[in-house]
């Protein structure tokens, strides 16, 4: 039987009560997340050290859309194998942090990410922008706010008190906007919300607000958009209570040191895919667009919140 691990946090620790769906959660009154991991998932993971060279590694952190979509990637990682007459390999993994240390250590070439890791990863180990994809006509996405579609709720100022659902910790959506949110009222996760937990995924926090596990998520636009077009079962349950400002769009990037003439080879490759009938029918299904040449600087916002946050942090622990 599937289940989902919904984590109460108290003084004493954590109590775990098993419900009726699956996710890897962690609950926590700290930044970092204990996380359980209750799926088995069947992937690809290379040995974390750098790429022979003879085949190209891609990993899928950040996703447009739900893991229903994930075959739709794989289907796509195809199609740039068959562009680029070379082995495609696809690797997968559950948090974004782990995907940022395959890039970080050369594990994997390529990544799909969020635009939270892809600052961190970018700021910290030189992180490269390939390309981004447009979806919905436009480059940029945002966070939802979201609770049950019959709940007394009307805005995220009232959400204190309540279970809330967080997606990874390094996500911009599902983590640094809601926390940032929270910093702009003097409040954080832990004294604001009665309890929260980490689901790992943006779908499974809509299930898990559709589903009133908890009382409100914070939710990748993108995702909610794409459920609410292809399978409403869940998005119908839930509705918009805030949304933030644009942000950039989760980006596709390359690890520090790529062959520069594979780098651009990559990039003229995901550009072009929507110039023939078969990537234009891939990209429909992801629900992308295209892909278009991005800037650092649109993901300067994200950089922004982070700054200030942390900043606010250094002002409490000195007394201010």
């Amino acid at each position: 039987m599937n289940s989902i691990l919904w984590g109460r946090c108290r003084k004493s620790g954590i109590m775990l009560v098993i419900l009726a769906l699956t996710f890897t959660a962690g609950c926590s009154r700290k930044d970092e997340p204990q996380s359980v991991d209750l799926e088995k998932r069947e992937v690809t993971r290379p040995a974390e050290k750098p790429s022979d060279g003879k085949s190209l590694r891609i990993a899928i952190g950040g996703m447009i859309t739900p893991k229903e979509g994930f075959a739709y990637y794989r289907e796509f990682l195809d199609y740039i194998s068959g562009k680029l007459h070379r082995r495609v390999e696809l690797v997968d993994r559950e948090s974004y942090a782990e995907v940022n240390d395959l890039l970080r250590t050369g594990a994997v070439d390529v990544a799909f990410v969020c635009g939270g890791p892809y600052v961190d990863g970018h700021d910290e180990f030189g992180m490269e922008l390939l390309v981004a994809p447009v979806a919905y006509g436009t480059a940029a996405y945002y966070s939802y706010i979201i609770v049950a579609k019959d709940s007394p709720i009307y805005r995220f100022e009232e959400l204190r008190g309540k279970k809330f659902a967080f997606t990874d910790p390094m996500s911009n959506s599902g983590k640094l906007v809601p926390t940032y949110m929270l910093a702009r009222i003097n409040e954080t996760p832990d004294t604001f919300f009665k309890s929260y937990i980490f689901t790992q995924s943006h779908d499974k926090a809509i299930k898990a607000v559709a589903l009133k596990i908890v009382d409100g998520a914070a939710v990748d636009s993108l995702i909610w958009e794409y459920e609410n077009d292809k399978n409403p079962e869940y998005t119908s349950m839930t509705r918009i209570v805030k949304r933030s400002p644009p942000y950039g769009i989760p980006p596709v990037v390359v690890r520090p040191g790529l062959d520069p003439e594979l780098k651009e080879t990559l990039k003229t490759v995901f550009l072009n895919a929507n110039s023939d009938k078969k990537g234009r029918e891939l990209l429909s299904n992801i629900k992308i667009d295209k892909f278009i040449l991005v800037s650092d600087d649109a993901y300067d916002s994200i950089r922004e919140m982070k700054v200030w946050i942390e900043g606010r942090k250094r002002e409490k622990a000195q007394g201010r």
